[in-house]
């Protein structure tokens, strides 16, 4: 069995692989002073109460945002599962090329879920992930990422709009009942999520015309429901796309580990 990881830098999303199957997924908060005592406890309950044996992993494939915590994630795995993890990185052999400047430069979260598109969808293709930052990557038909955009997220939007206004409320993310607000807090939903919505479509459109043809829009992310139900510039949904980047990538480049 394999164990993912993507640490993001609000959420840590884990998952268990049986082959290409994934059998089951978390998502925990990242917290950068968290030690690798407590990354142990946490993994060790949470396979104990998935009922699957720490014994069974075979592997483990980390994409991570957040160096502060990389060794004592390292420290935890060789401790719990007796492997070294395997972190992405942009001059592994990730199974396609990466035009950017310099490679390293792009997020492992932005290379993993490029690598997916690409092996699960084909190319050309546009990604748009919607965390703690809205991040929209371009992979061309030769499966060359081309590079992206990286916007803030809905969160960070919504808590910056509540911390630097005196009279504007901080409220739930929900899709709002029409683009025109009947009060402060549905006008303030509408701004976030249709702006949102607006902000994908007008990316979506560059990028293709950028690609010089049409391309696949595939989004992902925690936030990316609330988006993706008002526009229809987004062909496919899979909150998975990074587990199964992590997959494909670790089969690729298990041989060296």
């Amino acid at each position: 069995m394999l164990l993912v990881m993507d640490v993001g830098n609000t959420n840590t999303v884990l998952g268990v692989f049986e082959d290409e199957r994934l059998l089951v997924s978390w998502r925990i908060s990242t917290e950068r002073k968290r030690m690798s005592g407590e990354y142990l406890a946490i993994l060790d309950t949470l396979f104990k109460y998935a009922h699957i044996s720490v014994d069974y992993i075979d592997g483990i494939a980390v994409s991570s945002v957040v160096p502060q915590i990389d060794r004592n994630l390292r420290e935890c795995c060789k401790e719990l599962f007796g492997r070294e993890p395997v972190f992405v990185r942009a001059d592994m052999d990730l199974g396609i090329e990466v035009d950017y400047d310099p490679p390293s430069g792009v997020g492992a979260d932005r290379l993993v879920n490029a690598v997916a598109a690409y092996f699960v969808y084909g190319a050309p293709a546009i990604v748009v992930d919607f965390g703690t930052a809205s991040t929209f990557c371009a992979i061309d038909r030769g499966g060359i990422y081309r590079g992206g955009a990286i916007a803030p997220g809905l969160l960070i939007s919504r808590d910056a709009l509540f911390s630097r206004t005196a009279r504007l409320p901080s409220v739930s993310l929900e899709i709002p009942k029409s683009s025109i607000g009947k009060n402060v807090v549905d006008s303030i939903r509408s701004g976030l999520v249709m702006g949102f919505a607006g902000m994908v479509e007008g990316m979506v459109r560059r990028f293709k015309e950028e690609l010089s043809g049409d391309a696949k829009v595939i989004a992902t992310g925690g936030l990316i429901e609330l988006v993706a139900a008002k526009t229809d510039v987004i062909d496919v949904v899979d909150k998975e796309l990074t587990l199964k980047g992590l997959r494909i990538i670790y089969e690729r480049v298990k041989v060296n580990y």
